[in-house]
């Protein structure tokens, strides 16, 4: 069930970038320029979009593992929770640069492809092994700390110190780059 809930609120905030390429695409993105909508309000929605997919992607698996069996503390269930939604900030705006970044034709295999790649070295299907060169890349990645969250509803402890370096570091360099890929779109239109 965790390792599901990941997955699925992974694609979720990812699939914002399906979203941008569609509008740039069809030029709405174009027409949004021209209004008052800032910047920040037209990500802001994008982010928020994403959370709300995904948020409704974690409440279903949740009720599927509970009516199955699943029995954790209400601790555990929110804790849990919250990292996920923490965990899940860089891959909002790596979904944003893919969707500057790659047409509409593109963005579905891109994102999907991208999303795999990150479930698979990040342990999302399979445990990575605490030592080695696989758990080594494993833990630069954020799909890794994402299913460390997944793991406290288990008992787990939350992340160390390099658990919010890696999530920061990505959300940083995936913010950066979206917004240079947005303004190129910008100078484009």
């Amino acid at each position: 069930m965790v390792s599901l809930a990941v997955f699925g609120s992974m694609n979720a905030v990812l699939g914002a970038g399906t979203r941008i390429a569609a509008e740039r695409t069809t030029g709405w993105n174009r027409q949004l320029r021209l209004t008052p909508l800032s910047t920040r309000a037209y990500f802001s929605t994008k982010v928020v979009t994403g959370y709300a997919v995904a948020c409704a992607t974690i409440a279903l698996l949740y009720v599927a593992g509970a009516a199955f069996g699943v029995r954790l503390g209400a601790g555990h269930w929110l804790e849990m929770t919250g990292y996920l939604l923490v965990g899940l900030v860089p891959f909002a705006a790596l979904g944003i640069l893919l969707g500057h970044l790659v047409t509409a034709d593109a963005v579905g295999p891109t994102v999907g492809g991208a999303s795999a790649f990150l479930a698979f070295l990040g342990g999302v299907w399979f445990p990575v092994g605490q030592t080695g060169v696989f758990h080594d890349i494993a833990q630069a990645l954020p799909s890794y700390w994402l299913v460390q969250a997944s793991h406290v509803g288990l008992g787990a402890s939350g992340w160390g110190r390099e658990g919010w370096i890696v999530i920061g570091l990505w959300t940083i360099i995936a913010a950066r780059l979206a917004m240079r890929a947005y303004a190129r779109d910008t100078r484009r239109a």
